[in-house]
């Protein structure tokens, strides 16, 4: 039942992001390998405790969860955050990224979403995709038979804060991607290069290059240190690809991501949105489901995303 895979891309979103929070910044091979939870990390952070891409993406769901399909709600949601530490897991923002951060200071200024990312190439971060669970998971009926909407979803909600030509298509094939396995498809059929719906969504608008030899399966040719947990949105939607494509359970898809280290609580994040999809909440490891920090926080946006009442795209 797809509630599980929706279930599961959120709270594996949350796991990875916590796993990976002790080792961010530490390049590889300087860290005893994660293998659970943790405390540590730049920002001193317990065990189970998860960072900036949790809390932007709890600040996505509950945006659509109450506002329906709202750029400017979901950025004011975002600046509440940055500001007030809501959505954050010890109540104060730790941790925000210098093209968010800039991207939000334009939008307080201005209050227009929709011009407040920057569209400049070399602002083209990861931080749209380390947070898109919500908008698959709330969107999920537009796949298959309208891909264009869901592709549009996906490439709005980057806007606010990546809006750069890489961000916006990553965000769009991975939001397809993401949909593919919630909805229950195999895992090698939905990341094949000529899967059909891939095919469809290229032909309304092509992937921006660097994304299209991401999805024509740079992931699977390329070892690291090729494959690196980069804060570039390219390079680390691939190295989650990489970590997830052949691995056996959800534990071996986000362990390996996080062990790229450097920016590895966002590779976490990814990954396990992408593994958590697929696996469901069930392939979860236990002891991390529990160990997870703020769960009531996580139950109560996946409750807005996955009721009746919650936001269409109007």
């Amino acid at each position: 039942m797809n509630i599980a895979r929706k279930r599961g891309c959120l709270i594996g979103l949350a796991v990875g992001d916590a796993l990976g929070a002790a080792v961010e910044f530490k390049p590889p091979g300087t860290f005893e390998p994660v293998t659970g939870y943790r405390a540590g990390g730049p920002h001193g952070l317990d065990p189970g405790e998860w960072t900036d891409d949790t809390s932007m993406a709890l600040a996505l769901a509950d945006s659509i969860a109450q506002a329906g399909w709202d750029l400017n709600d979901q950025a004011r949601r975002y600046v509440s955050w940055w500001r007030e530490g809501a959505y954050s897991v010890n109540d104060r923002c730790f941790d925000i990224g210098i093209t968010t951060r800039n991207a939000l200071s334009r939008f307080e200024q201005t209050s227009n979403a929709l011009s407040s990312g920057d569209y400049s190439s070399h602002s083209s971060g990861n931080g749209s995709i380390m947070r898109l669970a919500p908008v698959p998971i709330r969107y999920l009926d537009h796949f298959p038979d309208h891909i264009a909407q869901l592709a549009t979803l996906a490439a709005e909600s980057s806007l606010p804060t990546h809006a750069s030509p890489q961000c916006v298509s990553a965000c769009r094939y991975m939001a397809l991607v993401l949909a593919g396995l919630m909805q229950g498809l195999d895992r090698d059929e939905v990341l094949a290069p000529d899967w059909e719906p891939l095919t469809q969504l290229r032909q309304l608008e092509p992937l921006h290059p660097e994304v299209e030899e991401v999805a024509s399966r740079s992931f699977r040719e390329l070892q690291p240190p090729a494959i690196k947990g980069s804060g570039y949105v390219v390079k680390s939607l691939e190295a989650a690809l990489w970590s997830f494509h052949d691995a056996q359970d959800f534990r071996e898809a986000v362990l390996r991501a996080v062990n790229l280290g450097d920016d590895a609580d966002t590779t976490g994040a990814i990954c396990g949105q992408f593994a958590g999809a697929y696996w469901g909440e069930l392939g979860i490891p236990q002891d991390w489901l529990d160990g997870l920090a703020k769960k009531e926080m996580i139950e109560a946006a996946l409750t807005g995303l996955i009721s009746d009442n919650a936001g269409h795209s109007g």
